[in-house]
């Protein structure tokens, strides 16, 4: 269930001590092929930390052979002597695991602002590196961990080749392309161009569509590396499905471990005029803390839903649209409908249905309640 399930791969995870609660904070992982392919995609925050930006000029060339992440530390807006950190960790790495600084993709999280402390950054790389193995990939997805209270892997299995992912989460959760740091791994074989359009087609769909807290992080990173060590070249779609089931799976898992929550919800906006208005009607409801609140005290708070409607360029009728709250349709033509005392709220997970009776479309976006422990980990944390 981890990077590693994918043939052609080593992986490690170990404490450096970047991180003064002592935990594991530093993490490899290596492809060691036949193939280096790789493809990414990053936050479109402006404010960009200097690990996406070196990682964007490694992903140019559609090769990486190694990627390496620290948590502990985001080497975000700290000038030109974070860049030179983000090259000395490529360097390092490449170093160690004998491949070109070129191919080595660099990711970090933590704090921002704050240098990283490269000594014990450069030891745990060498450290990292003697580590490497077939059974690392939940020591490196314990150690990407920040305000996680878990590890989050995922492995999609078809016949004779594989997708495995490990992915790190739990608050700054909004849409950018990526929403948090991501590493994908195939045995499949698949050059970079290939892998571009698949990576892009499943974040579309699923690390696009998690909005926790309308937050974007400077540091958001996905990647996908493909090793070929199956030798099988899935068919057409194949690989776009696995990719897709493994980013799925691997998105609930985010939404399921946000800072504070107690509720997982997902909105379902159905009956759009286009894809496009279904995302923003999403949004616009996963952003609403008034709803998020009243849904965090299990209120079927239906008005709360058409307010934040009412906020969007979408293409509706007022006065026709339907919100169920856990099957039951609360609101039937943009005004009371069934009673809400059927609304039975008392498990984790709610689904909020839309139908905006205005087309064909459709969309789902996947975020969480607010609550008190949300609010305290955000003011004793910094982040």
């Amino acid at each position: 269930m981890t990077v590693t399930a994918a043939r052609g791969f080593v992986a490690s995870g170990v404490t450096a001590g970047i991180k003064t609660s002592g935990d594991p904070d530093l993490a490899l992982v290596v492809n060691r092929g036949p193939a280096p392919a790789a493809a990414g995609v990053f936050t479109s925050n402006r404010i960009q930390a200097a690990p996406v930006r070196w990682s964007r000029r490694a992903l140019a060339h559609g090769n990486v052979s190694a990627v390496v992440l620290n948590s502990g530390g985001a080497n975000a807006c700290t000038g030109p002597a974070g860049a030179e950190d983000a090259r000395t960790m490529a360097e390092r790495t490449a170093l160690a695991v004998g491949v070109s600084p070129d191919d080595v993709a660099v990711c970090s999280t933590g704090l921002i602002g704050v240098p990283l402390p490269m000594d014990r950054v450069v030891d745990g790389i060498e450290f990292a590196a003697r580590r490497l193995t077939t059974d690392g990939g939940r020591d490196a997805a314990v150690a990407i961990k920040t305000t996680d209270s878990v590890h989050k892997t995922a492995v999609v299995a078809r016949s004779g080749w594989t997708v495995g992912g490990m992915a790190k989460g739990a608050g700054m959760l909004a849409p950018g392309l990526a929403t948090m740091l991501v590493v994908l791994t195939t045995d499949a074989v698949a050059d970079g161009p290939l892998l571009d359009s698949v990576l892009r087609a499943a974040v579309r769909t699923t690390f696009d569509r998690v909005d926790s807290d309308g937050c974007m992080s400077t540091n958001d990173t996905v990647l996908l590396l493909a090793s070929g060590a199956s030798g099988v070249t899935p068919e057409d779609g194949e690989l776009t499905d696995a990719v897709h089931a493994v980013c799925l799976d691997l998105a609930r898992q985010l939404i399921a471990d946000a800072e504070g929550a107690a509720k997982e919800i997902e909105v379902a906006v159905v009956g759009a005029a286009s894809e496009e208005d279904a995302v923003t009607v999403g949004r616009s409801v996963a952003r609403n803390n008034l709803l998020k609140c009243a849904l965090h005290g299990e209120d079927p708070n239906w008005g709360r839903v058409l307010s934040a409607i009412g906020t969007t360029d979408a293409d509706f009728d007022p006065d026709g649209l339907d919100v169920a709250i856990n099957g039951v349709w609360v609101c039937r033509d943009g005004a009371a409908g069934e009673p809400r005392e059927k609304v039975d709220m008392s498990g984790r997970r709610i689904t909020i249905t839309v139908d905006l009776r205005a087309g064909q479309a459709s969309a789902e976006i996947w975020t969480n309640d607010l609550t008190a422990e949300y609010v305290h980990e955000n003011s004793a944390y910094s982040s």
